[in-house]
């Protein structure tokens, strides 16, 4: 069963099945909730996720376009471990932040399938070919 910790460790979940899907955001907020160019997700229904040491704090915000983000993250380091969204495309889903699997080699293996809010991406990062291309979502 795929698991995974914030960095402190105070903070583990594991998850049942397979993603979704696995989707780069460049939006501005995925920017902000990492503080680089972008997210890397596994796309997971929410009531497959189980947090197996203890509980995550809440934030939510909006987005740039309106909808409700809530951060699921550790209130020691602050890591963020995913997002669920109040938009419908995210009903029931939550978005793992690929960074926080404990399997180094499970991160090696998600290839992306979709690439989101490209007409953020910074400029110097190449798209990735064979890989559904969206402008927003």
């Amino acid at each position: 069963m795929p698991s995974g910790s914030c960095f402190c460790q105070k903070l583990k979940y594991e998850f049942t099945g397979e993603p979704e899907g696995v989707a780069i955001c460049h939006c501005l907020s995925c920017q902000k909730i990492s503080g680089s160019t972008n997210t890397l997700n596994l796309i997971i229904p929410v009531d497959r996720v189980h947090f197996t040491v203890g509980s995550p704090k809440t934030c939510t915000e909006s987005h740039e376009i309106g909808m409700k983000i809530t951060l699921h993250f550790c209130g020691n380091c602050g890591g963020v471990l995913y997002k669920t969204a109040d938009l419908d495309m995210f009903a029931g889903k939550a978005v793992v932040q690929i960074g926080t699997l404990d399997d180094a080699t499970a991160i090696k293996q998600a290839k992306p399938d979709m690439e989101l809010w490209t007409k953020y991406r910074a400029p110097w990062l190449p798209s990735l070919e064979g890989v559904v291309q969206k402008t927003e979502f």
